[in-house]
């Protein structure tokens, strides 16, 4: 089968640094779907194991957590899917990932595509929305404080995972949802963009938040109760403690130096402190793995009822060497929006 992968950590302008490869077909195991991968998307992660994951043994490194594709064969303890299903998924850490023309996945954390979507708008979806839908419910746990008003804060709410967030949240009718976008007031077209996803208020992210949550408050907007941090977390972090009311939630997903954040300034406020790894079911095969299938199953009903929307920004061009760069440097400049997909 065709595929991209690399063997050493190398910068994006390498000629080495993801080249195309001819590899045997996957075997799936028991739990296992085996897919012809039709459409797949490209994450930060992709770009962090690229940097920090070289080959240790010999075998070439596949990325890739996004992808959209139709079942060719099932292993013997799977149910709830036949051959010829059209899926989706965001696999494993610790497995070949989708960026080859076939890929074993474990069918717990797989469900049936949106049939209302293309290919391309799919696979823009199961990672940021597995991220986003555990960040909310899991982490923060946004649905458990319906018994008055609050708000929730969505730092970097342009990029793949907070444009997902921003419409689960919007469905909680208790959320007042205020988003963070950089030069906010020169940018009416995003600041457009991020409210008709869901956001009722925008705020720069590159100016101190606290005194801009606090305006917020003296038009009446209810406290801030959660906080999810996509990006910058150490920047804002005092911000965070300062607007946050008392034993409100902040939940993470950003990579940073150890050390970078005193959680000690968390305990007179008793706000407690989240992380968000969505990896974490599957690469720990915990007792409830199978919820990542179940709620990429809600989403795809939600999109077939036109109440969810892709994430998809851009389709840049078939699954190939030459075209996956182009993906890794556009997600290392840091000026993404929203997600980018290739189809094969």
């Amino acid at each position: 089968m065709k595929a991209v992968g690399y063997y050493q950590s190398l910068p994006i302008s390498a000629p080495e640094s993801l080249i195309d490869l001819t590899l045997p077909e996957p075997q799936p195991g028991p739990q296992d779907l085996l897919v012809e991968v039709r459409a797949i998307a490209v994450n930060p992660v992709d770009v962090k194991v690229r940097q920090r994951r070289a080959s240790a043994d010999g075998q070439a490194q596949i990325l890739g957590w996004d992808g959209v594709g139709v079942v060719r064969a099932l292993g013997s303890a799977v149910s709830g899917f036949a051959v010829g299903d059209r899926v989706w998924w965001a696999g494993e850490i610790n497995r070949p990932g989708s960026y080859a023309e076939w890929q074993a996945v474990d069918h717990r954390i797989a469900a049936h595509a949106p049939a209302r979507w293309t290919d391309a708008q799919a696979a823009a979806l199961p990672l940021t929305g597995i991220t986003a839908w555990e960040l909310l419910f899991d982490r923060l746990q946004v649905q458990q404080s319906p018994e008055r008003p609050v708000a929730l804060l969505v730092t970097a709410a342009a990029g793949g995972v907070g444009s997902i967030l921003l419409q689960l949240a919007r469905r909680q009718p208790h959320l007042t949802v205020i988003a963070t976008l950089g030069d906010a007031g020169s940018r009416p077209q995003e600041v457009a963009r991020l409210k008709a996803l869901g956001a009722h208020h925008v705020i720069d992210h590159r100016q101190p938040l606290a005194p801009q949550v606090a305006a917020l408050a003296a038009q009446g907007v209810p406290p801030v109760r959660h906080i999810a941090s996509l990006s910058h977390t150490p920047q804002h972090f005092a911000d965070f403690i300062a607007l946050i009311e008392p034993q409100g939630r902040l939940a993470l997903i950003d990579d940073f130096e150890a050390g970078a954040l005193d959680v000690m300034q968390l305990k007179g406020k008793a706000v407690s402190l989240h992380w968000e790894m969505m990896f974490a079911r599957p690469l720990h095969q915990t007792h409830d793995i199978a919820e990542q299938g179940r709620l990429l199953a809600q989403l795809a009903q939600w999109a077939d009822a036109g109440t969810l929307h892709s994430t998809l920004s851009e389709v840049l061009g078939p699954v190939d060497a030459h075209h996956l760069k182009r993906a890794h440097a556009q997600l290392e400049s840091g000026h993404t929006q929203g997600k980018l997909v290739l189809e094969w």
